[in-house]
């Protein structure tokens, strides 16, 4: 299933054409996907998410066009040449990738090159090569190593920024090794504070709803206001921020019942609305 699939079958499942996804997920991959609803898909823009958790599994031994195992093999390495890969090789090729590095995202990937995705270019036969950008692995612990004649299987688990390609780690690791490698398996454990734990099937979508005053503030830093504020804030009225430090980025208000009435930043001595949830602000929206 592709991230849209997922996104038109909770729609059916739940009547309502207000969903949206935050965090593609490639059609080879399961796990978690952050989905809003309704008024949640409001939220989807401003979610920073910025660090996830994956399982994976590398396989050393052959390259693929799309440096996972959807795309045609482009390299096979020789037995002998495999067969000398030592475990120490493998766990130091993974480990240089760990810290903030500079990583080449698979050229079929949802980047633009010129107005146009880098993967359509590579589906039209051309030779994508995207620039390095930098991305932060936090962790790649190697869990399990198991060898075949022409194949080695790597299990890892992986905690990155978001941004990072877990398939070009796979396909790094390869390089460095001399006998390429692509990715077999992908499953994303967890999405900022969302976690594999807390997922549903798609089918199960009602089930698995978490209410706003619920959901927004294990993403977001919050603001609690006092009567005057938030009545201010359910009409929309400029609100002054009263002192005290305030980072930059979203942040949720919420009133004294818990109740999150939007997202805010602050704009010098004020809070400026990035979105106004509360009810006759929804009702005005529709």
């Amino acid at each position: 299933m592709t991230s849209h699939d997922v996104v038109a079958r909770v729609r059916r499942v739940l009547g309502t054409r207000r969903v949206g996804h935050a965090g593609t997920l490639d059609p080879m991959a399961t796990g978690v996907l952050v989905l809003g609803v309704e008024r949640g898909t409001r939220l989807l823009g401003h979610l920073a998410l910025r660090d996830k958790d994956y399982d994976a599994t590398v396989r050393l031994g052959s390259s693929t066009v799309t440096d996972d195992a959807e795309g045609e093999v482009v390299s096979r390495a020789d037995a002998s040449v495999l067969a000398a890969v030592g475990d120490s090789a493998i766990l130091a090729a993974c480990a240089a990738q760990r810290g903030v590095v500079h990583q080449r995202p698979s050229a079929v990937s949802a980047i633009k090159v010129d107005g146009q995705r880098a993967y359509a270019r590579v589906r039209a036969g051309q030779d994508v090569q995207l620039p390095a950008r930098e991305v932060h692995i936090e962790r790649l612990e190697v869990r399990d190593i198991r060898r075949s004649a022409d194949a080695i299987d790597v299990d890892i688990a992986v905690t990155c920024s978001t941004g990072t390609y877990v398939r070009a780690i796979a396909r790094d690791a390869g390089e460095a090794l001399g006998v390429g490698g692509h990715l077999t398996a992908l499953r994303r454990t967890r999405v900022g504070p969302f976690t594999l734990a807390q997922a549903v099937a798609p089918d199960d979508a009602a089930t698995g709803l978490q209410g706003l005053d619920t959901a927004v503030p294990s993403c977001f830093p919050v603001i609690d206001l006092d009567d005057t504020c938030a009545a201010d804030v359910r009409v929309g009225r400029p609100m002054v921020w009263p002192g005290g430090d305030l980072d930059t980025g979203p942040h949720a208000l919420r009133d004294a019942t818990g109740r999150v009435l939007a997202l805010a930043e602050r704009d010098g001595a004020r809070l400026h609305y990035l979105v106004v949830l509360s009810p006759s602000q929804a009702d005005a929206d529709g």
